[in-house]
């Protein structure tokens, strides 16, 4: 499992330098440049990492290769595959990495304010539960935090009302999102007892792509695979 930043690609402008993002605006020939520079730091095969269409659904999907030029609309993959990466794209959503390394299984979703609220990150437990999973670890990734993620307070009752743990106030009193929290504790009612975070706040961090912050702008990615030759 890992996560990209902003640094060590080919973007230019406010997509500098390694956006992987590929509908933001950049350009296609830098965004290839800079997904395959990224696989291969990794040790993988560019041709074998899946990128999704993210639309901030529910819906999560089994993938036995990359999906190519036209990718489906999903918000969580998984996969048996040795070899075979699973690409998060986010810039203040929440990249969340899954694995049951023992079953031979990993998987990932993209969880924002929809997402989240819809239940995407449970969604992707239960249909790795289904393909054999047992003990499941999940880190959840960079995300703009609770103190940062200003909303109306009729949207923040909204989603607090699917998810209590995300009711949050800024530090400056209005009301918030804590997407971090409410992910935590939708695995734990999936029974996911180890979880992880990198706390970083993408709103706060320089290094990570955020739209709040910067409207026009990239994509870092979290990855995660399972290595050739595991179970």
């Amino acid at each position: 499992m890992a996560f990209t930043d902003r640094h060590g690609g080919v973007s230019a402008g406010p997509y500098g330098t390694r956006n992987l993002g590929g509908s933001v605006g950049d350009d296609p020939v830098a965004v290839a440049e800079n997904r395959a520079r990224t696989a291969r730091g990794f040790g993988l095969d560019p041709a074998r990492v899946v990128f999704m269409r993210q639309v901030h659904s529910p819906h999560v999907g089994y993938v036995s290769e990359p999906f190519g030029m036209e990718p489906p609309e999903l918000d969580g993959v998984y996969t048996d595959r040795p070899g075979l990466a699973l690409a998060v794209l986010a810039a203040d959503c929440a990249p969340v990495l899954v694995a049951d390394p023992a079953a031979g299984l990993v998987g990932g979703a993209h969880s924002g304010r929809v997402g989240t609220a819809a239940g995407v990150v449970p969604a992707l437990v239960e249909a790795m539960r289904a393909h054999g999973a047992g003990e499941l670890v999940a880190l959840i990734g960079p995300l703009a935090c609770g103190a940062c993620y200003e909303v109306p307070e009729a949207l923040r009752e909204e989603v607090a009302a699917a998810v209590p743990e995300t009711w949050s106030t800024t530090r400056g009193g209005t009301p918030a999102l804590d997407l971090r929290a409410g992910i935590a504790a939708q695995l734990a009612r999936a029974g996911v007892t180890d979880v992880r975070h990198d706390g970083r706040c993408t709103i706060e961090t320089p290094d990570l792509y955020s739209h709040r912050r910067d409207r026009t702008g990239g994509r870092f990615a979290g990855y995660v695979w399972l290595e050739p030759g595991a179970a």
